[in-house]
C-alpha cells in the first residue's frame, strides 16, 4: 500500500501505485495516476487528468496539471498532462494541461530535470533527458527535442521548436526555431554555433563533429548563393552525415511551417 501522509488529501478515484510516497499537505485529484516509486515530497498539487510516470520525484510547491493559461480553455474536462518516468521536478515548477487545439494534451518525456520555477505551458511536447534550469519557461505548443538544455531565466515563445541536443543560454528570449545540436543565446536569441561540448559528451566522434561544423559554416555563414540555395547544396554535399541531414530536415520543416529558423550572425 502506498505511503501517504495523514495530512495529504486524496480524492476518490485517484490511482496511486503501491510503492508511491505522498508527503504532507499534498492534494491529488480524482483523475490522477501516480506510478510506481513516485515521490511527492510535500505540498505538491496534482490537478485533473495528470499521469506521473514511475520513479519521478516531485519537490514541494510544484503544481502539475493545472488548466492552461489559454482564455476560455482553463477548465476543459478532457484536458490532460502526461509526465514520463524518472523525472526530477523541483520546487514551484508548473506544468499545465492541454487545450482542444492540440488534442487536449501536454506531454513530458523521461529522465528530465526541471529546476526551480520552470514552467511548461499547455500543449507542449517535451522530449527525453531535457534540462530546464531555474526560471526557464516555455510558451504554449512549444516542442523540445531530446536532450535540450534551457539556461536560467530564458523564455521560449509559443509554437517554437527546438531541435535535439540544442542548448539555449541563460537570460535568452527564443522567438524562432533552433536547429538540432545548435547553441543559441541573446535577447533575442541568435544561433551562435553548434553545441560541440554536448556532442562530445554524448559520444559523437570527432570526424562527425567536424563534418557538422563544416556544414554549419557552409549553410549559415557561406557567401555563395542565398540561404535556400546553400541548404539544397548541403543536402548533397553532406548526405553521408546523418546528423547534418537531421538538421536540414528540421530546417525544411521549420520553413515550410513558416515558424522561421534562427539564423546565425
Amino acid at each position: 500500500m502506498a505511503k501517504i501522509h495523514p495530512s495529504a488529501i486524496i480524492e476518490d478515484g485517484a490511482q496511486i501505485a503501491a510503492s508511491a510516497e505522498i508527503g504532507p499537505m499534498c492534494w491529488i485529484s480524482s483523475q490522477a495516476k501516480i506510478g510506481e516509486n513516485v515521490k511527492l515530497l510535500g505540498q505538491v498539487t496534482v490537478f485533473g487528468n495528470t499521469t506521473i510516470g514511475n520513479g519521478t520525484i516531485v519537490f514541494p510547491g510544484a503544481r502539475l496539471g493545472c488548466g492552461p493559461q489559454d482564455h476560455g480553455n482553463e477548465f476543459q474536462p478532457e484536458a490532460k498532462l502526461i509526465i514520463g518516468e524518472r523525472n526530477i521536478i523541483r520546487e514551484n515548477v508548473t506544468m499545465h494541461s492541454g487545450t482542444p487545439k492540440e488534442h487536449f494534451t501536454t506531454v513530458v518525456g523521461n529522465d528530465g530535470m526541471f529546476m526551480i520555477n520552470s514552467h511548461i505551458a499547455h500543449d507542449c511536447v517535451v522530449g527525453n533527458n531535457v534540462i530546464m534550469t531555474n526560471n526557464a519557461v516555455i510558451g504554449g505548443h512549444v516542442h523540445l527535442g531530446d536532450g535540450v538544455i534551457l539556461g536560467g531565466n530564458c523564455a521560449v515563445h509559443q509554437f517554437v521548436h527546438i531541435g535535439r541536443k540544442a542548448m539555449v543560454g541563460g537570460v535568452s528570449g527564443v522567438a524562432r526555431d533552433i536547429i538540432p545540436f545548435g547553441i543559441a543565446n541573446g535577447m533575442p536569441a541568435k544561433l551562435r554555433g553548434l553545441n560541440v561540448v554536448g556532442l562530445k559528451r554524448s559520444g559523437v566522434d570527432e570526424a562527425t563533429i567536424k563534418s557538422c561544423t563544416r556544414a554549419f559554416m557552409f549553410i549559415f555563414k557561406g557567401s555563395t548563393g542565398n540561404f535556400e540555395e546553400r541548404l539544397k547544396q548541403a543536402e548533397e554535399k553532406f548526405k553521408d552525415n546523418a546528423m547534418v541531414m537531421e538538421q536540414i530536415a528540421f530546417i525544411k520543416e521549420s520553413l515550410s511551417g513558416k515558424r522561421n529558423v534562427t539564423i546565425a550572425e
